[in-house]
């Protein structure tokens, strides 16, 4: 096997492609041949030693593939070889094969293409769970969602449209607020026209009749986040996704009281831990919704596997829309 190996934490540059011998699985593992993997933005923290995980060296980065079972360990009886799967288990994606955790293989129904369900578990899964789980959507409410254009919010625009809401798409750029507009949004607003103490707050006045949105879908936070929560409805939810911007904004408490909003943390990764027969049932009503067609993963490329360190410098740029994948041949 082949596989992009970090041996020292500090950054993209350091990763190398290198020849592993292949492994053979342990108790509840399997071997899985990749086919696709999808870059997501903790694949850059982890390799710059920026992410809360921080995984023994040397390791292999990509949270999240799918692609075909080769092998199955001795204990393990709900896979078998030959099957196709999708996998988010943090590391091991951006290679030719790996040994993935069993239990944190979804199962592929026939039908269910591997490029996209490469790009599918992390978005999906965070949306739904946001919007869904944690922000309790009603059909006829608005949602803002904040970096809209990227994976996690073209994956919520969707569901939230899916949900019978009303969603308010905000991104960087006209071509990114297109993009949204494709993905089902019903309005656009495009941040590099507005300041985040000036006329943000007006715009988002004028998108919602004054009334403010009832959810707010944050993955950015930094300078925004304040002004959003200050436009917020009464009874609003305000979702903190990430920090995709950098900076941890910090928020004046009093302003939930006046608004009688939600500040509600969203941590699906936990979720899928401490709560796996929910975790389950919602992957596989996400499942059935993407076999009828109702979601799909919005990609702004696929690359081949050699080209990684080129895929995390158009990450880095923020130029992404969508979600990247890398693909093995074959």
């Amino acid at each position: 096997m082949h596989a992009w190996l970090c041996e020292n934490p500090v950054g993209v540059e350091a990763l190398a492609w290198k020849e592993l011998p292949t492994p053979q699985p342990g108790p509840g593992q399997v071997l899985v041949e990749i086919k696709a993997a999808s870059l997501n933005f903790p694949d850059l923290l982890i390799v710059q030693n920026k992410y809360q995980m921080k995984p023994p060296l040397p390791f292999v980065p990509g949270s999240e593939y799918a692609g075909v079972v080769r092998a199955v360990g001795p204990d393990v009886t709900h896979l078998q070889a030959g099957q196709a799967v999708a996998c988010l288990s943090g590391t091991g994606g951006f290679g030719t094969h790996t040994l993935a955790p069993a239990a944190l293989c979804l199962p592929l129904p026939a039908g269910f293409d591997l490029v996209d369900a490469a790009a599918f578990i992390m978005t999906y899964a965070t949306s739904y769970h946001a919007l869904i789980d944690r922000g309790a959507l009603q059909p006829g409410e608005t949602v803002l969602v904040l970096g809209a254009a990227g994976g996690v919010g073209t994956a919520a625009i969707q569901i939230a449209k899916q949900a019978g809401a009303r969603v308010i798409a905000a991104a960087s750029s006209a071509d990114k607020c297109q993009l949204c507009l494709d993905a089902g949004a019903d309005a656009t607003l495009n941040y590099s026209e507005h300041t985040p103490d000036g006329s943000l707050r007006e715009a988002i006045k004028q998108l919602t009749d004054g009334k403010g949105p009832d959810v707010v879908y944050d993955p950015v936070g930094g300078a925004f986040a304040e002004p959003v929560f200050r436009s917020i409805a009464w009874r609003g939810r305000y979702l903190v996704i990430g920090f995709a911007a950098g900076p941890i904004p910090s928020l004046p408490l009093n302003l939930a009281l006046l608004k009688g909003a939600s500040l509600v943390g969203v941590f699906w990764g936990d979720f899928a831990k401490r709560e796996p027969q929910a975790n389950a049932a919602m992957m596989q009503t996400l499942a059935q919704w993407y076999l009828q067609g109702q979601i799909k993963p919005v990609l702004d490329q696929t690359l081949p596997m050699h080209e990684l360190q080129r895929a995390y410098a158009l990450m880095g740029s923020r130029q992404v829309k969508g979600k990247l994948v890398m693909v093995n041949p074959g």
